[in-house]
């Protein structure tokens, strides 16, 4: 009996590990949930609940995007929200780890202030504003916000602050001229 116990001890520890689950993104995006409510709708016989997903997505390279999702369950939700997330990208342009320029992103009653920043600064920025410079691949910067405080307000902003962004080279060809004269 022992002898049985002796071999069964054995066997466990010979017995390989699990693997970890492969990674279902493959394709060096990354997701950061920002936000997840609880939305009801009334009707005649009551109330039903769903949820609404807020997801960022970004390759740290330049390029990021917003999705938001609804469904009847929160996993349900975020993958809806991730899918239109990566539909709907947009490239930012970085200088030095930075933003080219001083830009102001507005949606809604949100505005967010985006200040370029000195090497080693940091992303300093609300939860929100955070979440897509950081996987924009923006190092340092400064960020405030002013009047409302919603994710999704605020969220949409930065991204509209980030889109229309515009470095040196990009202007110079759109006018026609040379750097230097800019």
């Amino acid at each position: 009996m022992e002898e049985v116990k002796k071999q069964d001890r054995q066997e466990k520890k010979e017995r390989p590990r699990r693997e970890e689950r492969p990674k279902r993104e493959d394709d060096g995006i990354e997701k950061s949930l920002v936000a997840v409510r609880r939305v009801t709708k009334v009707v005649k016989g009551g109330r039903t609940m769903r949820f609404s997903a807020l997801v960022v997505v970004g390759d740290k390279k330049g390029n990021v995007g917003l999705g938001i999702g609804k469904a009847s369950e929160v996993p349900t939700a975020i993958d809806k929200a991730t899918s239109t997330a990566k539909k709907h990208m947009i490239h930012v342009p970085i200088v030095d780890g930075t933003i080219p320029h001083e830009m102001i992103g507005k949606y809604g009653t949100s505005k967010v202030h985006l200040f370029p920043a000195k090497q080693g600064t940091g992303v300093i920025a609300g939860g929100s504003a955070r979440s897509v410079l950081e996987l924009a691949g923006v190092k340092d910067v400064v960020t405030k916000i002013h009047g409302s405080t919603n994710k999704i307000n605020c969220v949409k902003a930065t991204i509209r602050g980030l889109a229309e962004m515009r470095t040196k080279e990009q202007i110079a060809s759109m006018r026609g001229l040379p750097v230097e004269e800019i």
